[in-house]
């Protein structure tokens, strides 16, 4: 199909492309790379009557750390993060992730902030922010503010950003030495939507887990985090009885939905499957380093 007839602006900065939001507002939709928006429009499931195009602003490309913040820009693409050695160095699960998500054509275009405002439930990215416990840095002519992940998301393709502001960066605080992450993706075939999907992101301290992360793909309204799971975690020292304990609570955390990938029986017993040999991959991770 085709979409429905659209006006195209591309600014050369981010002043002026926020300029326009601020005037036509909820008329007006913002494209990164494309890879969400553009399906939508052509399946008519979107219809803005106008496109601000991001893919002129250079100052919106950018992967920068400081050694305790990770910040990557709003036009930063999939391929760049699965490209970059800092990356792959301060923050694996990224890396890990990033290799999971659709394919090659996909990956070169889109970006990883437009994925996670698409908000679908079955994104890949918002799993793995939830386990990272990222915020994200919207902006609009009225100045900016920092959204946690844990509450960005409000529904099925819907979050707390309003009609007139941008994603400009995705913040992420750097794991610790001793830390370990990982991403299980079940899909029916390579590029595949999410059947069910776990990212989780552990570190240690004295043989203690400090911190754990746990985010859900595909198994509730949003992109879901497992808080009861990361509780139980936080402060304990691994073993086979816990981490069985966290994959239990972080099953009963989803909600998933019987549909032709599976019952929601199913999908919830590799909710726990997943969340367990994500925790013991992780934990391995950390361990080596650590060692």
């Amino acid at each position: 199909m085709f979409p429905a007839a659209f006006d195209y602006l591309a600014p050369p900065t981010l002043d002026e492309a926020l300029a326009t939001l601020g005037q036509r507002g909820e008329d007006a939709k913002v494209l990164a790379g494309g890879q969400s928006l553009i399906p939508l429009m052509k399946l008519r499931l979107a219809a803005p009557s106008l496109v601000v195009d991001l893919g002129r602003i250079d100052d919106l490309v950018f992967m920068s750390s400081d050694g305790s913040i990770l910040r990557i820009g709003a036009r930063v693409r999939h391929c760049d993060i699965e490209a970059s050695p800092e990356l792959r160095r301060d923050c694996p699960i990224l890396h890990d992730a990033v290799r999971l998500i659709s394919d090659p054509l996909v990956r070169n275009m889109g970006t990883a902030a437009g994925s996670v405002c698409h908000a679908d439930p079955a994104g890949d990215w918002g799993a793995v922010m939830l386990a990272l416990q990222a915020s994200f840095v919207l902006r609009s002519r009225g100045g900016e503010r920092s959204v946690e992940a844990v509450d960005f998301f409000t529904g099925p393709y819907s979050t707390v950003m309003r009609p007139d502001e941008v994603m400009t960066e995705i913040r992420i605080r750097v794991p610790q030495r001793r830390s370990g992450g990982s991403y299980q993706k079940l899909e029916r075939k390579i590029g595949d939507f999410a059947t069910v999907g776990v990212a989780v992101q552990v570190e240690l301290d004295n043989g203690h887990i400090s911190r754990a992360g746990i985010g859900l793909t595909a198994v509730g309204p949003t992109n879901l985090r497992a808080e009861a799971a990361e509780r139980a975690l936080a402060g304990a020292p691994p073993d086979d009885a816990l981490i069985a304990e966290a994959a239990r609570l972080a099953a009963a955390a989803s909600e998933p939905r019987s549909d032709i990938r599976g019952s929601a029986e199913y999908k919830r017993d590799v909710v726990r499957v997943f969340v367990q040999r994500g925790l013991r991959a992780a934990l391995r991770k950390a361990q080596e380093v650590q060692a």
